[in-house]
């Protein structure tokens, strides 16, 4: 019985995936950064909805979702979003194959831990409060990096933070706004200035 399992090395290769892939960027990011960076804010949005908001959400469990949110994307790449978006039809394919992806990662955990894997690989599985402190922390993340490029001077990212803008305020939410206030500016500041 082989119980060798491909799973590790294909999540290892997150970091040779880029996003912005269409932008020039001042600082080059991978899908591996921007997923720890995703479970470090969903994290950070659990917990102020929980202690300032009357929530009732478990923080771990929403940093590991963030963590594994674009782990589908070894196998798919990273597809610019105007391209994933361009029209309702390529969302609806893209979703598709997102789907299929998140099954055959799945696949590759052995079975007696996929039960305990799925719910952070299969999109739906998480409630849809958790699902949309995801979806929110996603969003800040690629604004605050829009921050951080225009900050250095790169104006490629002037439309994708005006766009972004756009969805965080569709996205509303007292957590995510007591995050963007408390901790956003400081990613237009140097080092010298947040020491």
């Amino acid at each position: 019985m082989n119980n060798e399992s491909h799973f590790f090395a294909h999540l290892a290769r997150m970091k040779l995936i880029q996003r912005w892939p269409l932008m020039r960027s001042v600082s080059k990011e991978n899908i591996s950064e921007h997923s720890l960076q995703v479970g470090f804010v969903a994290h950070a949005l659990a917990i102020i909805k929980n202690k300032k908001f009357s929530g009732n959400i478990n923080p771990e469990k929403v940093a590991v979702l963030g963590m594994y949110h674009d782990s589908s994307e070894v196998l798919t790449g990273d597809l610019p979003t105007p391209v994933k978006y361009y029209n309702p039809f390529i969302a609806k394919e893209y979703k598709k194959i997102e789907a299929a992806a998140e099954q055959k990662l799945l696949s590759m955990v052995p079975e007696e831990f996929r039960e305990d894997f799925q719910p952070f690989l299969i999109s739906g599985e998480a409630t849809d409060e958790e699902h949309a402190l995801v979806k929110q922390a996603d969003c800040i993340c690629a604004y605050l990096k829009c921050l951080e490029e225009l900050s250095a001077g790169n104006h490629e990212f002037a439309a994708a933070k005006r766009r972004l803008e756009q969805t965080l305020q569709e996205r509303h939410s007292p957590e995510m706004c007591y995050f963007l206030k408390t901790f956003s500016s400081s990613f237009e500041l140097t080092l010298d200035e947040i020491s």
